[in-house]
């Protein structure tokens, strides 16, 4: 049991270290990380957000994205699993019943795990989620759908499915991994982030008691900080890989890369123009980091006071963060080659993991939106929308 947020670091900063040396093996060999996983929850850091009333350390946003940071640092992959986990608890804490709340967190805190069956593919949309809740006379619900990106899925034993009802509003199924009905396949097959197993959950009829159903549409309908705070992981993701690769970079070049001939040094790490390079990539990682920070402190803020204005002033200090850290991990880990030479790009040395993990994550909504909203707030005071991804 990890009791607050100061024991969630330093327990974070030491499975970072312990998970490192065996990352990019896992990767290249796309051996999926179940033994890691495993450590990782017994040590407890995946019930850390459980409410202190119901017995959990209840730690900050900021705690929590440093943690993702610190993990993402050493296996992205690895802290991608768990992201999905920590939003949907946080949808227990915000639409979740007292009965809910109850029954779910204290399975967290025996140490279950949540995945994700969340995104579908063919639809018109992101938004628009086909999987339907069907509600029987008992009032409990049959589930039908087809999920893809189900990241975590394959690790679980709850796994959240995002449906609409015969409503058409949003709700979330919590369903266990064992359900008769639903099939989880490892058919992930992605350039980057090759083991984080988000392949393809189906749903045929699974049986669902009304009493894991939750109306998660009710988030949206006044302030609120789910997007900004699931956000917020995906920003320390970026950030984490931004600062692997460049820790990765700079060991390379001090330890294996040779000084080009003309600089007149006897190693790499001498020559003024990688040193010059070097500091344009260490502010880089910085100001991602510094980033972070500052949008995680908006959330904290804003759970202590929401209102329209703090949770707008949140899902914009999360944009700005995730707009930025995505840029900063892509430039970094490409850069990777440009200082280390020609040796860094023996596939055997895997050390392209670090750019097509950035590439492939930050696929996951687009910046260019982030921007928009930013624009649109800075120059109108027009607030963001609410919605999952901001």
């Amino acid at each position: 049991m990890i009791r607050d947020d100061a024991e969630a670091l330093r327990t974070a900063a030491a499975l970072a270290e312990e998970f490192r040396p065996g990352a990019s093996g896992r990767d290249a060999r796309r051996e999926l990380p179940r033994a890691e996983l495993d450590r990782l929850t017994a040590t407890g850091l995946l019930a850390v957000t459980v409410p202190a009333a119901h017995g959990g350390a209840d730690v900050s946003a900021a705690t929590l994205a440093e943690v993702f940071r610190l993990l993402a640092s050493a296996d992205a992959s690895l802290a991608q699993i768990p992201q999905s986990h920590f939003a949907y608890v946080n949808v227990l804490r915000q639409q979740g019943s007292p009965e809910q709340q109850a029954f779910f967190f204290a399975e967290v805190l025996a140490g279950r795990r949540f995945g994700n069956a969340q995104s579908e593919a063919g639809t018109k949309h992101l938004q628009d989620i086909r999987t339907r809740l069907v509600r029987g006379e008992d009032g409990s619900y049959l589930l039908t759908g087809v999920k893809h990106y189900s990241t975590g899925a394959l690790f679980a034993d709850w796994i959240p499915v995002l449906a609409r009802a015969d409503d058409d509003l949003l709700h979330v199924a919590y369903v266990p991994a064992d359900a008769p009905g639903l099939t989880v396949t490892d058919d992930w097959d992605g350039m980057g982030q090759r083991t984080t197993a988000s392949g393809t959950v189906e749903l045929a009829d699974v049986a669902v008691p009304a009493a894991h159903v939750v109306p998660h549409h009710l988030t949206f309908t006044g302030p609120q900080l789910h997007g900004a705070l699931a956000q917020l992981l995906h920003t320390a993701l970026d950030a984490g890989i931004a600062a692997g690769a460049l820790a990765e970079a700079a060991e390379f070049v001090r330890t294996r890369s040779r000084p080009w001939f003309e600089s007149g040094y006897d190693t790499a790490a001498e020559d003024p123009l990688l040193i010059q390079r070097f500091g344009e990539l260490d502010l880089r990682r910085r100001a991602a980091d510094a980033l972070l920070a500052t949008a995680a402190r908006a959330v904290d803020a804003a759970r202590a006071d929401l209102d329209d204005d703090s949770a707008a002033e949140a899902s914009i200090a999360v944009a700005a963060a995730k707009a930025y850290a995505g840029s900063a991990a892509l430039e970094i880990a490409d850069a990777l080659f440009e200082v280390s030479g020609t040796r860094a790009a023996l596939d055997s040395l895997n050390l392209h993991r670090h750019w097509r993990d950035a590439r492939t994550h930050t696929l996951h909504d687009p910046a260019r939106w982030k921007i928009q909203h930013l624009g649109r707030y800075v120059l109108n005071g027009t607030r963001p929308p609410r919605h999952g991804l901001l």
